[in-house]
């Protein structure tokens, strides 16, 4: 799916909000879970690629996101299985899309258990984007 690119800059979120955002995710960012921390290290290695983490942009704060890349990347854990949150990750994911961002979400046992895999299709990702 081809998505519009803008070029969002790094204050991405409401100018009303984003201080508390930015606050919030900067507590965020001090209490990651494992799997987050095991993602990030990863990120932090990708060659030609700038993630940042706790990231506010719109209402919300990505986990990850690649700004010139347009990706965002979610860390569900096990709480993004009952329906009310799923329903609430659909809404955001399609609030997201619609403002040209790719989401994609990997659950915490995928990162802990196969970081690997991971990797390999976030780069799957960013290289058809690069086509």
């Amino acid at each position: 799916m081809q998505h519009k690119k803008h070029n969002f800059g790094y204050a991405t979120a409401a100018p009303d909000r984003y201080q508390m955002l930015k606050e919030y995710a900067k507590q965020l960012r001090k209490n990651m879970t494992e799997a987050e921390t095991i993602l990030w290290e990863e990120l932090r290695q990708l060659g030609g690629y700038h993630f940042r983490r706790q990231h506010p942009i719109n209402d919300f704060i990505a986990d990850f996101i690649c700004l010139s890349a347009h990706l965002i990347i979610e860390v569900d854990g096990k709480y993004h299985d009952m329906p009310q949150q799923q329903t609430e990750d659909d809404m955001r994911t399609d609030a997201l899309s619609k403002m040209g961002y790719t989401v994609v979400r990997f659950t915490n046992e995928e990162i802990i258990t196969d970081v690997d895999r991971v990797v390999d299709e976030i780069y799957d990702i960013l290289d058809e984007q690069d086509e």
